[in-house]
């Protein structure tokens, strides 16, 4: 089964002014991050304001990626939602749409027991081709509810179609024994930018990154220089990677994200409310600071990698 690795996109959403999705520029952006070498594409998660769309607008969107993506780099759709129902048919309709896997996070905002995780994603992958890949996601500080290992060690013990996990908290001491489960067949991926290169050191197989939704070329870059065991050009651009996660606010806000992709000429518009776009002097600041970071690029003959 296919599973994610390297540079995994967190893929933004675009979305005209008035919160409907921009289809069309859906389809730009995903030619664009496979332009600049990403590994594999991941719509319509926490980057993607999954929450904030129909379950029509995130089939519409997953279809568009699929489609535009033609094969060229896994596509694993979130699918993720509020009740087990509405998960199921996103499920479903990832299999149909032809996604090569999904994405599911963890029951959100009502306290969910280590039992109620377990069986949610017990009822999600019997539902689904024992050869579909399914991916687990855990990020608690928005979701309000951890995975334990213990139940993760069940469920990938138990469903062969549960192959990996995306946890996106800092926590090392987790991220090891999420990297303990199954041995060598269970695929985990950080979901925190900043920590990408220690992440890969202790085994992750990948990131999982909002912010090479707008800027790929440094986490295309580390990831490459850490296969060619470079660790000191993958720690160095590490380093250049931590400014910009920190000028577009490592995801916490995603207008950061569509301003800084506006910027690079991708039409990413609006975020959906009640969540606001970036005011005037905000946008200003920004823009000045994206272009003291290329410039900081340019004179460290660091430029080729765009």
């Amino acid at each position: 089964m296919k599973k994610l690795f390297g540079v995994t996109t967190a893929m933004v959403t675009p979305m005209y002014a008035n919160g409907e999705v921009n289809y069309s520029e859906t389809a730009k952006l995903t030619e664009f991050l496979i332009s600049k070498g990403v590994d594999c594409l991941y719509p319509l998660g926490t980057t993607g304001e999954m929450l904030k769309l129909s379950l029509e607008e995130r089939k519409e969107v997953a279809e568009t990626v699929i489609r535009a993506a033609n094969q060229r780099v896994p596509v694993f759709v979130h699918i993720g939602a509020m009740t087990v129902k509405e998960t199921l048919v996103l499920a479903e309709h990832a299999v149909q749409a032809g996604a090569d896997g999904i994405g599911v996070v963890t029951p959100i905002y009502f306290p969910a027991s280590g039992e109620d995780i377990e069986h949610y994603y017990a009822t999600i992958a019997n539902a689904l081709p024992k050869d579909f890949p399914i991916y687990l996601y855990s990020i608690p500080q928005l979701s309000g509810n951890e995975l334990p290992v213990k139940v993760v060690k069940r469920l990938a013990e138990s469903y062969p179609n549960i192959v990996g996990m995306k946890y996106s908290y800092p926590d090392f001491l987790m991220l090891k024994d999420y990297l303990s489960i199954r041995s060598n067949d269970f695929s985990v991926l950080t979901g925190t930018d900043a920590l990408f290169v220690p992440a890969l050191a202790m085994g992750c197989d990948g990131v999982v990154s909002g912010v090479s939704s707008v800027y790929p070329e440094p986490f295309v870059h580390i990831y490459r220089s850490f296969q060619a065991m470079d660790l000191n050009d993958a720690r160095e651009m590490q380093r250049h990677a931590d400014r910009i996660i920190k000028i577009l606010q490592a995801g916490a806000n995603i207008a950061y994200f569509k301003s800084g992709l506006e910027h690079r000429g991708i039409k990413a518009g609006s975020v959906k409310g009640p969540q606001q776009d970036l005011n005037k002097r905000l946008n200003e600041e920004l823009v000045q600071e994206l272009n003291e970071w290329i410039s900081e690029l340019s004179e460290k003959k660091l430029m080729s990698i765009y």
